[in-house]
């Protein structure tokens, strides 16, 4: 039986089982004032729920990591995790011979590489568009590694000299806030602002809706997302030149609007030999993306 956890900055999911079959399923929500800790616990809870013994352990952790110690360098959302050496304190717990811990966008991409989006490609590109964005590459089933901690971090690379980088403008946080000034100025009959109503988080939720109903707000919001993401994953085309690019993350759930513009503005930004670019495909396995591909980190 194997063990896959995901730590991330809202939740936290603990799966028994092996390849895609999940066999026991824990998932608890993220109290940012607990910190490292009230995640550690509650990762200790889950475990001592598990009825049969543990072979591997796999982990897709929300931060820069290094995969060779699976020391934590740390994370951008939680307090407490720096220098924290988690393969130690899971073998402590588990017993299992191999634990491997890995940025929680890597992990994502093996498990769309190998049972998701990216399964009849060679070369997988993930990008997940979510609270943050990150990258993941998997060539043949094997997840790319730069130096620790470094790893193929989309969502800091600069769209201009200013400091705008793809995770400021493409991150779901960025579109929220996007959503959230355009409304403003909005008149009462805006498709998109009756939408949103009185929320005042997690706005982007509302986008493809508005965009299906032909509110011109939301029409241009997908129209600048796509553009930039475009730009930003031409790099992606310029440096490694995937089989295939898979959008994933709480904003790939806008749908087949995101993709086709996105693999529509991609060729304007990369060269000519590479015309017309990588397939664009939206991740199928969702929420357990990051959960499967940690099931499968000790088998790569």
């Amino acid at each position: 039986m194997n063990l896959g956890i995901e730590i991330g900055g809202t939740k936290l999911q603990v799966v028994t089982g092996t390849g895609t079959t999940i066999q026991q399923h824990f998932r608890y929500p993220v109290d940012k004032a607990q910190g490292a800790n009230g995640i550690l616990r509650q990762i200790d809870e889950a475990i001592r729920q598990v009825t049969e013994p543990l072979e591997t352990v796999g982990v897709g952790f929300g931060g820069p990591v290094d995969t060779h110690t699976g020391q934590i360098a740390t994370s951008h959302q939680i307090a407490g995790w720096s220098g924290l050496n988690l393969t130690a304190w899971l073998r402590e717990r588990t017993a299992a011979a191999p634990v491997r811990v890995e940025n929680d966008a890597n992990v994502a991409a093996l498990g769309e590489a190998l049972h998701g989006a990216g399964r009849q490609f060679r070369q997988v590109f993930y990008v997940t568009l979510g609270s943050g964005v990150g990258g993941g590459m998997v060539i043949d089933g094997n997840i790319y590694h730069g130096v620790p901690p470094g790893e193929t971090e989309i969502g800091h690379i600069r769209l201009d000299k200013s400091g705008k980088t793809v995770e400021s403008v493409c991150s779901g946080w960025a579109v929220d806030q996007e959503i959230r000034r355009a409304i403003a100025d909005l008149s009462s009959d805006s498709i998109l602002k009756q939408l949103v109503g009185s929320a005042t988080a997690g706005e982007a939720r509302f986008l493809r809706e508005a965009f299906d109903r032909g509110d011109p707000t939301a029409g241009q919001i997908f129209e600048r997302l796509a553009d930039d993401l475009a730009f930003g994953l031409s790099h992606v085309v310029h440096l490694l030149h995937p089989d295939v690019i898979v959008l994933g993350g709480g904003l790939s759930l806008t749908g087949e609007p995101l993709r086709a513009a996105v693999e529509s503005n991609l060729p304007h930004y990369i060269m000519g030999a590479f015309q017309p670019g990588p397939a664009v495909r939206l991740a199928e396995l969702g929420e357990n993306a990051v959960p499967i591909g940690a099931l499968n980190l000790s088998s790569k």
